[in-house]
């Protein structure tokens, strides 16, 4: 029980120290609406915890994406299936799958400067993402200035970690 000194709070502000960011902004509408709609105390919980969990996600993916430093590019849905007529479209849509995740495997995209290697090895990235993986988007060069920059072995050791963390590491 708590004594008389402790100070008083709001449930709002608890909430948020629990964590239930969406809840705590959202308690004052959802009871409203709840007291509107006549629903009972589990249906109005049901709601809350939805709301919290789609809010959850929302910010997992936006988190991802700021981590992966994929940068400006254009979705797949823009590309042009037509040119480069090299291109596999039934290769690519299984690679979207991301089934060489699960195996460990490696995807290697090859071709002449200008073709869209990096737009597509992004839009492989960001449905990483968009399916719960983490993933991080580098250049060669980068990757290899970084690791080449690194003053001891230990330093070089927690950078290649660095690199590994993600599911997906795509170097262009």
């Amino acid at each position: 029980m708590p004594s008389d000194d402790t100070p008083t709070t709001s449930l709002a502000t608890d909430l948020r120290r629990l964590g239930l960011l969406r809840t705590a902004d959202d308690l004052n509408d959802r009871i409203a609406e709840a007291t509107r709609k006549r629903w009972s105390p589990t249906v109005l919980l049901e709601h809350l915890v939805a709301d919290e969990l789609e809010d959850r996600q929302r910010r997992s993916v936006e988190r991802r994406l700021t981590r992966a430093r994929l940068g400006r590019f254009k979705p797949l849905a823009d590309w042009d299936w037509v040119w480069p007529t090299a291109l596999d479209r039934s290769v690519l849509e299984r690679i979207l799958t991301l089934e060489f995740l699960a195996r460990g495997e490696n995807v290697i995209l090859v071709g002449a400067q200008g073709l869209g290697k990096t737009m597509l090895a992004k839009n492989i990235a960001l449905q990483a993402i968009l399916a719960g993986h983490s993933a991080l988007f580098t250049t060669a060069a980068d990757l290899l200035l970084d690791l080449n920059g690194q003053e001891s072995a230990r330093a070089l050791e927690r950078r290649f970690r660095h690199y590994t963390r993600p599911a997906l590491l795509v170097i262009d």
